[in-house]
């Protein structure tokens, strides 16, 4: 008895003493950032600029100027509460946002709520919205190592008050001995490392932080955002959409049709490039892997008949010729190299390293390009839905591709992602065939019951539409 009396007060003062120091903290970012990942995130954009499921919180101290710090505290903590009251920024809220209620936090402290707002008035001098992930070297999502630390002193205080409990319990076993006349347990280090109590604590701290890493690997697989691998070909979707301003679905010609967008087959690319026949960045090189692929010959500017049945050899001295004649052309490069032999072989070795691999010995054949965007095969996603039907813009999953260079994911493509954008996403029934079956939402439209319908509204949160 007097043991499990020890052991509860030592632990409950330790806690009491770990999350008062916390809770009596000064407002901080670190503390903002936990409480907006946890509690807020779920529905307003992370970075601050753009709507999600609730408003864009950059700018919220000057639209909440006329009213008091106080004010603005009450409508954090029950919003609900000032609508009912008829406090004029509540209704203006509410007005806007409607049916969509916000999540109360009545627990929360003025510190924790102004943690809050500085961790949002920090996000806001960031990179600009719509900008994407932060991309490392290796083509991914650099992990905020930031607040590593933090876990690291928890890791320390835990096994602190293991230690602490462990030699606490130890001692009582030796006054229990004592009193009972019974030889005193040895309470080396060694055996309390051993002990039942320290293997038990180990093997679930184990199954823990596996469980942990298991689960986040697992939400993350074949849908990493940032994901920014290299392709075969050096391909600028800045230089086509944005400067070109060549239409998405121009190459993409799936999207408005089929469940997929597709990858343009070369001769989509071979509209333009039969008379472009020069970049202006890499010159001959990467519209001469198009030609390599399909077999066009740029000398001659026709098809070579029986094109897959040439070696590589032969293949390789008819692009050879062709970069040879360009380049010698073109007097400053010349001028850099008479002979141009360096050149012209530093780019047939770019040619043939990217369209020939373990699995390819052949340069002819299909460009195999490296797949970005992937979700889990249990999930029916369909473009033609989305693109011919929702009217939706490429920009609003995949970002603003025409200003990407090297093109990556942008969006997280996760199941919370998708169900948000169902929540806000308004249904666009004017001049739009399709949804005239929906005639008791046209009605309420009309008599001012609805101001607008969402995707959620016509279905768009059952399961069976995504997981069939």
């Amino acid at each position: 008895m007097l043991y499990n009396c020890l052991k509860y007060c030592l632990f409950l003062a330790f806690s009491c003493i770990f999350f008062v120091g916390i809770s009596s903290a000064e407002p901080s970012v670190e503390a903002g950032k936990t409480l907006f990942t946890n509690q807020c995130a779920s529905c307003h954009n992370k970075n601050m600029k753009d709507d999600l499921t609730g408003p864009a919180l950059a700018g919220f101290e000057e639209r909440w100027a006329s009213y008091s710090r106080e004010e603005l505290y009450n409508w954090v903590r029950n919003s609900q509460m000032m609508v009912a009251s008829g406090h004029p920024r509540a209704l203006e809220l509410w007005n806007r946002w409607k049916p969509t209620v916000m999540n109360s936090f009545p627990a929360f402290t003025d510190e924790e709520i102004e943690s809050i707002f500085l961790y949002v008035n920090s996000k806001i001098n960031e990179a600009p919205a719509g900008t994407g992930p932060n991309i490392g070297p290796s083509g991914k999502v650099e992990r905020d190592t930031s607040n590593d630390f933090i876990y690291w002193i928890l890791l320390g205080v835990l096994i602190l008050t293991v230690t602490v409990l462990a030699r606490a319990i130890s001692n009582l076993r030796k006054i229990a001995a004592v009193e009972t006349g019974e030889e005193a347990p040895k309470t080396s280090f060694r055996n309390v490392l051993t002990s039942r109590a320290a293997i038990t604590f180990l093997i679930f701290a184990i199954i823990v932080v596996g469980g942990y890493t298991t689960v986040n690997n697992a939400i993350d697989f074949g849908r990493q955002q940032g994901y920014q691998p290299d392709q075969p070909i050096a391909f600028s979707h800045q230089v086509h959409a944005g400067l070109q301003g060549i239409n998405c679905q121009y190459c993409h010609d799936g999207a408005r049709r089929s469940k997929h967008a597709s990858i343009p087959g070369a001769n989509t690319c071979m509209n333009c490039h039969k008379a472009i026949k020069k970049g202006s960045q890499f010159g001959t090189q990467e519209i001469t892997k198009i030609y390599a692929s399909i077999g066009f010959n740029p000398n001659t500017d026709t098809y070579i008949p029986d094109y897959e049945k040439l070696s590589n050899d032969e293949i390789q001295a008819i692009y050879v010729q062709w970069i040879a004649n360009t380049y010698m052309n073109d007097r400053k490069l010349a001028a850099l190299d008479r002979r141009g032999e360096r050149t012209v072989r530093e780019q047939w070795e770019e040619i043939s390293s990217s369209l020939t691999n373990d699995l390819k010995e052949k340069i002819s054949g299909p460009i195999e390009w490296t797949r970005i965007h992937m979700v889990p095969d249990h999930v029916y996603f369909n473009h033609a839905q989305h693109v011919t039907i929702g009217k939706l813009a490429c920009q609003q999953c995949h970002g603003k591709v025409e200003e990407m260079d090297v093109l990556y994911q942008y969006s997280p493509l996760s199941m919370g992602w998708c169900i948000n954008c169902h929540r806000e996403t308004e249904v666009q029934f004017d001049g739009n065939e399709y949804y005239k079956t929906y005639e008791k939402y046209h009605e309420a439209i009309k008599a001012g019951q609805k101001t607008k319908v969402t995707v959620e509204d016509i279905g768009g949160l059952e399961c069976q539409k995504c997981h069939y």
